[in-house]
């Protein structure tokens, strides 16, 4: 059997202390996997004297991650501080730079400065890891990277945030406000006190990010992705969703397109014969459509500490038998500067929700602005159902679903109904996603 691999590991929180235990649980399956014992040489943490619930003391303690970057104790860095410069930039820099193999699973991180680490990687000969940045427990980097290798992959899509599938999921099966959904998922730990940061969409584009990159053999470029969070979806949207035969999800969104790469990220409805739709609460899901495979769906725990450390042990254990593979499945040089299709030139379809004021000429007026752009209609649906949504007074809802078209035009057509003056309240429009 070789040398042990040595572990520094940075950060224990719960998904560093998950990893601990699992190491300790696993460590003879692991070494029999691997060829060689896994270790857990030295340890760095805000607090030293944090009750964690697990033995550290058997564990060299640094008050420096960076220092144990670096330290000759450590043959491998494992990086779980979170934030995407600071300790975990500095730390994870430091250690490829002294030609250790890194495994992170900070996603900002890698949307921020993933070019440039793996590049670093790549020039000291080490390992740069991270499947437990996107998904949790589901090894979707790897079946980007090594799995599918050889298709052709024309759209990556899912739902990779728990925290607004639980609220979306809660809204639509309880018949609860945003605002109620959002103050039980703080209350069992699912949200942060400041939420925005997932609701607001912005983790899933940084998970959206690496998987276009993985998916499309692309530089990563976050800023090239459009972001909506879920603050707007009301339950009147989720009940006209429910009756047009979809669920609203929150989706990240890459696809290929005649106008370029298309990053988005937005509360999305999605048929609820499709397999996406199924996946409720906390859990994520990744779906690809790929030529060889056509569609695969990958569905499981998306966060959560023993989940979280399954994929960063797992990448330990591909580090201990010598796996090296490029980062992002290409080497950095050869990934190619995407061209990104404006979010104007989505096309699709449409639900659009309009509270329209109750008086002569309001219906033609929309109908009319809707023509003009040559916008079709695939279904309208103007009723008050009992127990629906209230509306503002007087006023009538509108919903309706458009035939395929684009998303500059959609915007156009509801501006000028805006200032026609037919309207009681601000339009909602969201994008529909077919399989």
């Amino acid at each position: 059997m070789s040398s042990p691999l040595r572990i520094g590991l940075a950060g224990l929180g719960t998904v560093g202390v998950a990893a601990i235990r699992l190491l300790d649980r696993q460590a003879e399956v692991l070494a029999n996997r691997t060829g060689r014992k896994i270790i857990v040489a030295g340890v760095a943490a805000r607090d030293a004297g944090k009750e964690r619930g697990v033995d550290l003391s058997r564990f060299k303690w640094f008050a420096d991650p960076v220092e144990l970057a670096k330290s000759p104790e450590i043959d491998l860095f494992v990086e779980l501080i979170g934030g995407a410069g600071g300790a975990a930039l500095d730390s994870v820099e430091a250690a490829l730079r002294a030609g250790k193999s890194c495994v992170t699973a900070n996603k900002a991180l890698l949307a921020a400065h993933g070019m440039r680490l793996a590049g670093l990687a790549e020039q000291k000969g080490v390992a740069l890891a991270f499947e437990a940045s996107v998904a949790g427990g589901i090894p979707i980097v790897k079946t980007l990277r090594e799995g599918l290798a050889g298709n052709s992959i024309e759209r990556v899509y899912g739902i990779l945030n728990g925290t607004c599938n639980y609220i979306l999921s809660r809204m639509e099966t309880e018949q609860l406000s945003f605002a109620q959904c959002l103050g039980e998922a703080q209350k069992l730990g699912y949200a942060e006190a400041d939420p925005a940061f997932d609701i607001g969409g912005f983790d899933t584009a940084h998970k959206l990010a690496i998987l276009t990159s993985l998916a499309f053999g692309t530089v990563i470029d976050a800023n090239a992705i459009a972001i909506e969070g879920i603050e707007s979806i009301s339950l009147a949207d989720i009940e006209a969703a429910a009756e047009l035969g979809y669920r609203i999800k929150l989706l990240g969104v890459a696809r290929r397109t005649p106008d370029g790469i298309e990053q988005r990220v937005h509360p999305t409805m999605v048929p609820k014969s499709s397999a996406i739709a199924q996946v409720m609460g906390v859990t994520n899901a990744v779906t690809i459509d790929a030529d060889a495979v056509h569609e695969l769906t990958l569905v499981g725990p998306g966060a959560g500490g023993a989940a979280t450390a399954s994929a960063v042990v797992a990448d330990i254990a591909d580090i201990a038998r010598g796996v090296r593979s490029p980062p992002f499945g290409l080497p950095v040089a050869a990934l190619a500067l995407a061209e990104h299709a404006p979010m104007q030139l989505h096309r699709g379809g449409y639900y659009i929700r309009l509270s329209v004021s109750d008086r002569p000429g309001a219906a033609a007026a929309i109908a009319t602005r809707l023509a003009e752009r040559d916008i079709s209609l695939e279904s309208i649906v103007q009723r008050r159902r009992p127990g629906a949504a209230a509306e503002p007074p007087g006023a009538v809802p509108v919903v309706l679903i458009t035939y395929a078209t684009y998303e500059r035009t959609i915007r156009e057509a509801l501006d000028a109904v805006v200032t026609d003056g037919f309207l009681a309240a601000k339009p909602q429009f969201i994008r529909i996603e077919r399989e």
